[in-house]
């Protein structure tokens, strides 16, 4: 989806509310395509804050200056219905039920799971995706002055299903793209993971037949780049700042055609 036609059918929002908004949702996709279940919810709590600053802003008639986090989610919600005679349903009864949903799993299910429980993250992951895409798309669908066909267009591209590139399972990792290059695949592993990794276990994840190659024309090249620090003591990779600014970017973690 290009973040420039949302913008384009989000301009009524102000823009220190509209851009956080959009930061939260966009980290969010990319987390899931990263398979980072708890990442996504993280960046779901954040996004029903702004969200619920933007429903409060149209509410009342004034906006805030900036996001905050409201004392209450349930209660707060809950007070924007009194404006829907005069402001619309969408933004003080829908949207705002939405969040309070949202924000109640994000915040009371437990990250740390007991052992032997079987661990949701995975399917909390769809369920604040779906919701996230949905209250987007309802913006879009309530603020939008664009053209009839162009916002149909951008809800369509905002609801669209999201793919994963990266399927995990106990301890095996599988790039679901297997026409990445090496380097991509390596940066693809390490984002996911987020901690030091064995180079054992990225040559047995990525499928990369030569160990020595891949330390020395892969790792090292990384590592050059500032992207990853190679540990070649412990034989051990991690991700920098500039690699998971990589992996963040545009388009980066989508499937390839």
């Amino acid at each position: 989806m290009n973040p420039i036609d949302i913008k384009a059918a989000l301009s009524a929002i102000p823009a220190a509310l509209l851009d956080p908004l959009l930061d939260q949702f966009e980290e969010a996709v990319s987390e899931y395509r990263a398979g980072d279940w708890e990442k996504v919810g993280t960046k779901a709590g954040k996004f029903c804050e702004i969200a619920y600053t933007i429903c409060e802003g149209h509410a009342t008639g004034t906006f805030a200056a900036s996001p905050s986090k409201p004392k209450s989610m349930f209660h707060d919600c809950q007070k924007l219905e009194q404006h829907n005679k005069t402001r619309g349903r969408p933004l003080c009864i829908q949207i705002p039920r939405v969040l309070i949903g949202l924000y109640e799993l994000r915040n009371n299910r437990a990250i740390g799971h007991v052992s032997g429980e079987i661990d949701p993250n995975h399917m909390d992951a769809e369920f604040y995706l779906r919701g996230m895409k949905w209250i987007v798309a309802e913006f879009v669908r309530f603020f939008s002055k664009l053209p009839v066909a162009e916002s149909r267009a951008v809800v369509e591209a905002v609801t669209a299903r999201t793919h994963q590139i990266i399927w995990q399972s106990g301890e095996i990792r599988r790039i679901l793209d297997p026409r990445r290059s090496a380097e991509d695949k390596v940066l693809i592993l390490l984002y996911a993971e987020n901690k030091a990794v064995l180079v054992s276990n990225l040559l047995r994840w990525s499928e990369y037949k030569n160990g020595s190659r891949l330390r020395k024309n892969v790792l090292r090249t990384l590592h050059d780049k500032a992207m990853i620090h190679f540990d070649q003591k412990h034989d051990t990779a991690q991700i920098l700042p500039p690699g998971q600014r990589k992996v963040e970017g545009a388009d980066f973690l989508e499937m390839k055609d």
